[in-house]
């Protein structure tokens, strides 16, 4: 089989099981003739799908012969195979499922960790009182009316484009759009459009604070997502006719390179002075920020980022009954009783409910592999790395 042949079903098979799963093609801007086939055919059987995945897993060898692109193809074609699976009625446990979706294996983190956290914050939130209220309390105080978001999201982006050139050379037409949303699991989203376009969501279903507006636009847009799909889409597609990276998955080890990009983002971007710069940049928009008692908040955050990873491990893995699941994740977060319902319908969402670990082991898988050097998150960028290639040691 030739490398073309290949990766035209390849690209069927991920296409035909985004036609029985919603949202798993994030993005499609392949072949349109490939996409209208699709269109045009009956619900494929889910058992078919499995065997398709297997028989490419067989055949990946003999036509694909760069070892690194062959490798990238693996790791995709076993997830796709594990999503196929679950879908024809397979037994895959849930730590499986994630393993072979997203190149990680998840463990509890103890809730020792999340305990320090709090303490952290005991001492740095203003005011008296349980640390869950005083961060309530100061959350809202940066509350950022509705009225004001895009804008705040348009000049960030403006300033944080220019910023990401000094990374990564951004190809000539590449543009986004933005937009307010409501309803849906997630905070925001970036719709890739191909053509080196995007369309940004935010989400408005519940307030936004300052303390998230430059993080969300790093992640979303530039240097994260958007900036990822426009470079891949020049580098990979455009320049090497790579046309797998024409369709990105959600279920497979692409995603968890995805948000190793964007979580990391913020910090490339601002050189590790994440809060100091979104101060600056937010004063002349009359929105008022904390860079002091934020620092201190975005660290114990990333810990506790990990309650959502342990909810899932309950729900899944260990069985425990929703509401138990949910009583645990008010225990140890600080946020919300909204934000945190809004976590667990991504958890227990059928598209979503294995993605949340992308977001804590892409950042440490991230951090490990970047160390601090520009050259190496150029490569997250403009190269097909697998879960692996940033974690060789697991």
């Amino acid at each position: 089989m030739s490398d073309s042949a290949f990766v035209e079903r390849y690209l069927l098979l991920g296409l035909r099981l985004g036609g029985l799963i919603p949202g798993l093609v994030d993005a499609y801007y392949g072949p349109p003739e490939l996409s209208a086939r699709v269109e045009g055919e009956s619900a494929p059987n889910a058992a078919a799908l499995v065997a398709e995945a297997q028989a490419l897993l067989a055949g990946l060898d003999g036509a694909i012969q760069d070892e690194q692109r062959a490798r990238w193809l693996r790791a995709q074609l076993v997830g796709l195979e594990t999503v196929a699976r679950r879908l024809a009625g397979e037994a895959v446990s849930y730590l499986d499922e994630v393993e072979r979706c997203y190149g990680i294996r998840p463990a509890f983190v103890p809730e020792e960790e999340f305990a320090g956290a709090h303490e952290a914050l005991d001492v740095a939130l203003p005011g008296k009182g349980p640390v869950h209220q005083r961060y309530l309390a100061w959350e809202q105080d940066q509350t950022v009316e509705r009225d004001a978001l895009l804008p705040a999201f348009e000049a960030l982006s403006t300033d944080l484009r220019e910023r990401s050139r000094d990374l990564v050379s951004l190809p000539d037409g590449e543009a986004v759009e933005l937009e307010l949303v409501q309803d849906e699991p997630w905070l925001a989203f970036n719709y890739y459009q191909g053509g080196l376009k995007s369309r940004a969501a935010f989400n408005t279903d519940l307030p936004w604070s300052a303390f998230d507006l430059f993080t969300v636009v790093a992640h979303e847009l530039y240097p994260g997502h958007h900036t990822e799909a426009a470079v891949k889409e020049q580098h990979l597609v455009r320049e090497q006719g790579r046309l797998e990276a024409a369709v990105l998955l959600i279920g497979t080890p692409q995603s968890l390179i995805a948000e190793a990009i964007a979580m990391l983002a913020p910090e490339i971007v601002s050189g590790d002075r994440i809060d100091e710069l979104s101060g600056r940049l937010l004063a002349p928009l009359g929105i008022p920020y904390d860079p002091e008692t934020a620092a201190v908040v975005r660290t114990q955050a990333a810990t506790l980022a990990c309650v959502a990873t342990n909810a899932a491990l309950l729900l899944h893995e260990k069985g425990h009954p929703l509401d138990e699941v949910r009583a645990y994740a008010r225990r140890w977060s600080v946020r919300s009783d909204e934000t945190i319902d809004k976590g667990i319908w991504f958890i227990t969402d059928e598209t979503w409910r294995a993605y949340v670990f992308c977001y804590t082991a892409g950042l440490e898988y991230a951090r490990r592999f970047v160390d601090g050097d520009p050259g190496r998150f150029r490569r997250l960028l403009t190269e097909q790395i697998v879960p692996a290639d940033l974690n060789p040691t697991a």
